[in-house]
């Protein structure tokens, strides 16, 4: 490569770090969700496992990258997950409230209940990550087919320039992924009265998803793109750091017990 096509790729994979870390954000906080009941050293492997599969599906997503963009029911079915997740737990949510109980006497570690023990999360978390890979590999190679094509091998349809631009900054928005979601944990058991807001955002990020299924090329019902539009990416933001705002301030910082 010479020196201007170096820069040009060197811009692009920065551009596309930085999007791959805004999309990060509301995925971190999806796992955050799924493992918090787990103990720390659990989650912290049920987190490592959820790393693993994710460079697993990452890297096979962009040798069928060109199957992936028709398999439009990957989308929805990631759609219907979150939003079933946010629906439920908001639900019991309201239903403790309304019998009287609270969070506090809830043990801070639940395992015992269907469908939360290690491996059942393991499977969630991994399910997620199949969602947000094809979400957001179909966005990084959105970006990157613009980039000028190179004298290396093409692997699958790409360039192989193209490829190692994927890839890297895919790599390196699960990495930044996977810290986050343990920050998001740890915000959670602090601010109990945040997961609510956490359960709303999970919901949004089902919506995001809606969108992205309706305006598939062989569904849509909306513009094809609309679900890439700068308009609907400021409309999903604002609303996201909107409710995260709002949970914050209406939140209150739990008390640790006095040694």
């Amino acid at each position: 490569m010479d020196a201007q096509l170096l820069i040009e790729y060197g811009w692009v994979l920065i551009v596309l770090v930085g999007l791959e870390g805004i999309l990060a954000a509301d995925n971190a906080l999806v796992l955050a969700i799924m493992v918090k009941h787990l103990p720390p050293e659990k989650r912290k492997k049920a987190l490592f496992y959820g790393l693993v599969g994710a460079f697993t599906l990452r890297f096979a997503s962009l040798f069928v990258i060109s199957f992936l963009v028709d398999v439009w029911q990957v989308q929805a079915l990631g759609a219907a997950y979150l939003l079933f997740i946010a629906g439920k737990n908001l639900y019991d949510n309201w239903k403790a409230r309304g019998t009287g109980e609270t969070e506090e006497e809830e043990p801070d570690y639940d395992e015992t209940s269907r469908g939360k023990g290690f491996w059942p999360t393991v499977v969630k978390v991994e399910f997620a990550d199949l969602a947000f890979a094809v979400d957001s590999i179909l966005a990084a190679v959105a970006l990157a087919v613009t980039l000028p094509e190179t004298n290396l091998p093409e692997v699958g349809s790409l360039d192989g320039g193209q490829f190692a631009v994927i890839l890297t900054g895919g790599m390196i928005g699960i990495i930044i992924m996977r810290f986050a979601a343990n920050v998001f944990v740890k915000i959670l058991h602090e601010r109990p009265g945040l997961e609510i807001a956490a359960f709303v955002i999970v919901g949004w990020v089902g919506v995001k998803l809606v969108v992205s299924t309706l305006a598939h090329p062989n569904i849509q019902v909306l513009d094809e793109h609309f679900a890439h539009s700068t308009a609907w990416k400021i409309t999903f933001y604002t609303v996201l750091v909107g409710i995260a705002v709002a949970g914050w301030f209406l939140s209150g910082k739990k008390e640790k017990p006095a040694a």
